[in-house]
């Protein structure tokens, strides 16, 4: 990786954040990093237990502070938990700092993919109308990183490396 600029993945649950990070960092031989994975080490509990237990408001705070942390780390493939760019200080940070990519998809198949994974605290309870409506509200706020990836009708292997080759086009 020639630059020091980490590679933000964002998007909806289900958006395959975690499975493309993982794999765009094999192929760049760099450090990858998954932040719901490192939040559910450091309390010792999943992400829907601590929904359960503690709340999402403990959980956002505890989110904003193990990412604004993990963003300092340098060449790294980041991706990020489904609300985590809401978050307005992690979101400048990220905008100001990094390079961000929206894993886009079409509603049906992210509704699809929320409704088949029982480990989604927001989405467990909800309504088709209520998913559809926090995808619409979520996606105006994803629209601000760098680039979107319209990832329908794409392999993953298409999607990393329509993605790399994006990020070796940023100068830094």
């Amino acid at each position: 990786m020639k630059t020091k600029k980490n590679l933000i993945l964002l998007g909806m649950m289900g958006a395959g954040k975690s499975t493309i990070g993982s794999l765009i960092s094999k192929k760049l031989n760099t450090k990858f990093i998954d932040t719901d994975k490192v939040i559910e080490k450091d309390i010792k509990m999943t992400i829907s237990d601590i929904f359960e237990s503690k709340g999402e408001i403990f959980f956002r705070n505890m989110e904003q502070k193990v990412i604004v942390k993990l963003l300092n780390t340098p060449n790294a493939v980041i991706a990020l938990g489904g609300g985590s760019f809401l978050n307005e200080e992690i979101r400048k940070i990220i905008i100001l700092k990094h390079h961000s990519f929206w894993l886009n998809w079409e509603t049906t198949t992210l509704l699809n993919r929320i409704k088949k994974n029982k480990k989604r605290p927001i989405a467990s309870n909800s309504s088709n109308i209520s998913l559809i409506n926090l995808i619409e509200k979520r996606a105006k706020i994803y629209s601000k990183a760098d680039i979107k990836i319209n990832c329908e009708k794409m392999t993953k292997k298409q999607i990393v490396k329509k993605i790399i080759q994006l990020y070796e086009n940023f100068k830094t």
